[in-house]
């Protein structure tokens, strides 16, 4: 269990904490001249089971909070620390206002120095303890008085803490789940002769071994994880709710890539973003509401960062209101849905509030729009499984379940459970990855494929005389608002339904047909015989004219029309391809292309034999038509759905 101290300087933290471990927690020199903490400080202590209590003590002072808060991020149990002179305190409530906004959900009060004050005066504090924790999550805890010169109450303190511990402790010691990455808020980064650098922090989430590779976040660099300590032992893994401290390697690893802030986190996980939306609570003490733009200091997991601020759900978020915002960073933070923050004024002398991170990639524009709040409703649901199914019913489109699976930490074949457990939703695999898929609410699929239908429909009215529409002019018709990938694979199903035919690059309905004159008839036998003859060097449009005794603008003509018949592919001007021919090239290309999917112009003009200029026209013509992607002289074969 991980315990963090809170309540106003020179109440007893830091005391308390040698009290119940026998360790120091001061460890600058600084803090031992001044009396004073500064800096987070850390301790352990054994318990009579043989489990580990980790402490983190927190500065007091107003000028350190975002020390505090850098502390308090992945606690487990508060104490919250009141001296009995002094009573209640500016801190004591700034403290308390952290905790609540970072849902501590467990802790103990603490009463210090009672061998200061009489009887009496020990009352009056507990009356003001009471008035003070009324409606938050202390408002039952236990209350220890307690000396830390003398000892008094420290004993029955320990046992107290040790008794939380025990249940914590057992559901630790089980595997955690396995839909879960590591993550980890780096709060310290030191160096050791003979050993490099190391980090230390408090497991947010996942369990990490020795050994794996991680992400800086961030950053994104990948490191390596040499050894690990867990609650200050050496170990050989380290779990959820431990301190723990990792010494780190990897190629060319630089200890200024780390800082307090940063991240450690499984590769899969989300790398950064500069925007999200969020739920926040602003304190009913704070000194004004947050208006659209307003300069804050964003204080998330180890790392203050500023930020400006725009309400979503109205123009003002008033003190003591909870609404809508998003948070625009004045840099890249590592974050994921479900983690709480706290934003302090923009000259860091007060606490504004606070909140849960509900979407790391948030719209820029039309933020405000009846359907965005009515998705944040849903993305604000804290059961998983409630706010993707609501998110497939409310979604236009699909949802693609690895981009929402990065953001709430959860693998996306558990979110794929989720999905086909659903009574009518369509699940289809859009390739890239065995997890990579796009889900749809089964009306919403529906009403996409009828529009495809209708639009197929109306084309053919339109133009009879052609045999259908190329697949990315279907879609821009058809389905304007759809995300490409979404577009092809539903294309594909009604191609696979045989409700739509592809025919070439033509798409269009099973049932038509592009009726063809008794000359056009009989040209196209005849061409096809000329082409077959040598399928890869086809003759131009002149030669044909020669071969047939008909005029270069009549064989041009026909030729067209059987192009838009599916029954030839025009390369470059005046040069056509029968279909086994473009067929065959393809083959070739798809067995000369590399490991990462690119074709040079030299080896597809090896292997197929064709002359260099005309291999270029060829994988040109694949760019054109959408079956290959250009990038400077390499072509990459896209998904081979796309082709015919």
């Amino acid at each position: 269990m991980i315990i963090g101290t809170a309540g106003h300087i020179d109440h007893g933290k830091t005391a308390l904490i040698k009290a119940l471990t026998g360790i120091d927690a001061d460890r600058l020199a600084e803090e031992k001249r001044r009396g004073i903490t500064i800096d987070l400080g850390y301790a352990y202590s054994e318990t009579a089971a043989g489990t580990m209590l980790g402490f983190v003590d927190v500065p007091g002072h107003e000028r350190f909070v975002h020390n505090m808060l850098a502390g308090a991020t992945g606690i487990d149990h508060a104490l919250l620390v009141v001296a009995a002179d002094d009573g209640v305190m500016p801190q004591t409530r700034e403290h308390l206002a952290v905790l609540q906004l970072l849902a501590v959900q467990a802790g103990t009060v603490v009463l210090t120095k009672i061998d200061r004050v009489d009887a009496a005066r020990l009352q009056q504090v507990r009356v003001q303890l009471s008035d003070l924790l009324l409606d938050t999550f202390l408002h039952n805890a236990p209350l220890f008085p307690v000396s830390n010169l003398s000892g008094e109450g420290i004993a029955a303190l320990r046992w107290h803490l040790e008794a939380q511990a025990g249940p914590q402790v057992t559901e630790r010691g089980q595997v955690p789940p396995p839909q879960q990455g590591f993550r980890l808020a780096i709060d310290r980064v030191f160096s050791l002769t003979g050993v490099g650098t190391v980090v230390t922090g408090t497991v947010h989430s996942g369990k990490i071994s020795q050994g794996e590779v991680l992400r800086l976040m961030p950053r994104g660099q990948e490191v390596r994880v040499r050894s690990l300590h867990a609650q200050n032992r050496a170990a050989e893994s380290a779990r959820r709710g431990e301190r723990c401290a990792l010494n780190l390697a990897g190629d060319g690893f630089e200890r200024s890539w780390v800082a307090r802030g940063a991240w450690l986190a499984s590769p899969w996980l989300q790398r950064g973003c500069q925007r999200f939306d969020a739920q926040v609570k602003v304190l009913a003490q704070a000194s004004q509401p947050i208006g659209s733009w307003m300069p804050a200091h964003l204080h998330l997991g180890t790392a203050d960062v500023m930020c400006r601020l725009l309400p979503l759900s109205s123009a003002l978020l008033p003190q003591g209101e909870q609404g809508w915002v998003q948070v625009v960073c004045d840099s890249e933070v590592h974050v994921c849905a479900g983690d709480r923050f706290v934003l302090r004024d923009q000259g860091a002398t007060q606490t504004l509030g606070g909140g849960t991170v509900l979407d790391t990639s948030p719209p820029s524009r039309r933020r405000r729009t009846t359907g965005r709040l009515a998705q944040l409703e849903v993305l604000a649901l804290p059961d998983i499984d409630a706010r993707l199914t609501k998110l497939i019913e409310q979604s236009e489109g699909a949802i693609a379940l690895d981009p929402w699976a990065a953001q709430w930490n959860v693998v996306s074949s558990s979110l794929l459970a989720v999905a086909r457990q659903q009574s009518d939703v369509i699940c289809k695999a859009a390739g890239g990855g065995a997890d990579n898929w796009l889900v749809w609410a089964g009306p919403r699929w529906r009403s996409l494929q009828a529009q495809v239908l209708d639009t197929l429909g109306r084309f053919h009215l339109q133009f009879p005389d052609e045999l259908g529409c190329e697949r990315d002019r279907l879609r821009r018709m058809a389905l304007p608002e759809l995300e490409r990938g979404s577009a092809r694979i539903l294309l594909q199903a009604l191609i696979d339904e045989a409700v739509i035919t592809q025919t070439g690059v033509w798409l269009h309905l099973a049932q038509h047909r592009v009726q063809l004159s008794p000359s056009e008839t009989a040209f196209r036998a005849l061409v096809l015989r000329l082409l077959a003859a040598t399928p890869l060097e086809p003759p131009w449009v002149r030669d044909i004219a020669k071969q047939t005794g008909l005029q270069e603008t009549l064989v041009r003509t026909y030729l067209l029309r059987l192009v838009r018949n599916g029954d030839l592919f025009q390369v470059v001007k005046d040069l056509f391809f029968t279909q086994a021919a473009i067929e065959q090239l393809r083959r070739v290309a798809q067995q000369v292309q590399t490991s990462d999917g690119h074709i040079t112009a030299a080896r597809f003009r090896d292997v197929s034999g064709l002359s260099r200029k005309r291999a270029i026209q060829v994988l040109e013509y694949f760019d054109r038509v959408g079956w290959a992607r250009r990038v400077r002289d390499l072509h990459y074969l896209r998904d081979a759905t796309l082709a015919p």
